[in-house]
């Protein structure tokens, strides 16, 4: 981490203790940890479906002692420590699976077929849980510097980007003055934590287009107005354009990920769906994207002599980190992992992540966690994707002390 870019602050010497016992209770539970991030990993629930990933940790988080809510519709977990007395700090997990098959040969590979954490939301769910139940003990026990109002937010959906705004809007934010977070990141060894100030991560549109033509024989293509045809020139041109159209120092990124069209190989169907995503870094590169996707589709219509419906779904935001509680997450990393493993987040990424729903209503700040393996495992999103589980104590060790700091009393703070 340059050291011009957030000057670390040295912990004060009375906050050795609490930070040591803080430290041996995570250790302690690095197995329930593993535990948990096992057996989510081996039975997963897809988005909008979570209801059995959350009975577990409703169960689990009661056991703890934490008062626990379930979410809408059985889906997703908040559990609070504390009154309410004092300012109340959320710590956030997401808890669903992506609907890819799982290719690994280990224990724990999930068992259900076609789904699989290959997101390392299991591996947040368990980093939460080990981070909250040592702050519970330690606030039992009477170690912890100044009461601390907890809340532990693990919520469905994130995938798709509808759980944070289903669980802001069940109370999943009231009272609370503050939220943290953190992703795995598998190009990053265990034992390295990554931060960037402000933007982290890209805004994400999902985005529909219909082409509807005449359908016909496959012999006799001159009949129809073929709208696969149209289909295949519409996603060569936006890959091509799209970019060609915009500053070459403003990212954007156009993705077709569906396409839907026909029942017979030997007939041309009446329409075809296409689904994907834009991405962008500005409202200004975004509002001209969608523009230019508009003015592209339309012409592509004119040519191909099909009708092109164009809709875009208003997407998630990016992440925007505030400035003052990366502070203390940075602080907290150089305490648990030395200043030489901390790292700057060069740029954004053009991922996008639902997180940046709860930064609309409080301030907060996500960091990224190594969890590459040294053999096996993949990148994100893959059939092969795995985590280091060293990193879970270290991701835990490192939200647990920002929170505590985050609810530090304005005198001490």
């Amino acid at each position: 981490m340059k050291k011009h870019l957030l000057h670390p602050t040295p912990p004060a010497a009375p906050t050795v203790d609490w930070t040591r016992s803080l430290d041996e209770a995570i250790d302690a539970l690095a197995e329930p940890m593993v535990e948990l991030r096992r057996r989510m990993h081996a039975q997963p629930d897809p988005s909008g479906f979570e209801q059995d990933t959350s009975q577990h940790l409703y169960g689990l988080l009661g056991d703890e002692g934490f008062e626990v809510r379930i979410g809408p519709e059985g889906r997703g977990v908040l559990a609070d420590l504390g009154n309410g007395e004092t300012p109340r700090v959320a710590i956030r997990a997401d808890i669903d699976a992506l609907r890819i098959q799982d290719q690994k040969s280990a224990p724990y590979r999930s068992q259900r077929p076609g789904v699989m954490h290959a997101c390392g939301h299991d591996a947040h769910s368990a980093i939460v849980y080990g981070a909250l139940v040592a702050l519970r003990r330690l606030a039992d026990d009477g170690r912890l510097p100044w009461p601390v109002d907890l809340r532990g937010v693990f919520q469905p959906s994130e995938e798709t980007a509808l759980g944070a705004a289903e669980m802001v809007a069940s109370g999943a934010l009231d009272g609370v003055q503050a939220i943290i977070a953190l992703h795995v990141d598998p190009t990053r060894p265990a034992g390295k934590v990554a931060i960037r100030p402000g933007a982290l991560t890209a805004n994400c549109d999902s985005m529909r287009l219909v082409i509807s033509g005449q359908g016909g024989h496959a012999a006799r293509p001159h009949e129809s107005k073929d709208p696969i045809a149209a289909a295949a020139q519409l996603i060569s041109t936006l890959y091509q354009f799209v970019p060609r159209a915009t500053d070459s120092h403003d990212a954007v990124v156009v993705t077709i990920g569906q396409i839907h069209g026909g029942e017979n190989p030997n007939v041309i169907p009446e329409s075809v769906e296409l689904s994907g995503t834009l991405r962008t870094q500005s409202q200004r590169v975004r509002q001209a994207t969608i523009a230019h996707i508009r003015q592209l589709a339309h012409g592509i219509g004119e040519v191909s002599g099909t009708s092109i419906s164009v809709n875009f779904d208003a997407g998630t935001a990016g992440v925007q980190n505030d400035p003052r509680i990366t502070r203390l997450i940075c602080d907290a990393a150089i305490e648990v992992v030395g200043e030489e493993n901390l790292e700057e987040i060069e740029r954004p990424s053009m991922g996008s992540e639902d997180f940046a729903v709860y930064l609309d209503h409080v301030p907060g700040a996500m960091f990224r966690l190594g969890c590459g393996m040294a053999s096996g495992g993949g990148p994100l999103h893959t059939p092969r994707f795995d985590v280091d589980e060293r990193a879970l104590p270290v991701g835990a060790k490192v939200l647990a002390r920002t929170a505590v700091r985050l609810a530090a009393p304005a005198d001490d703070g």
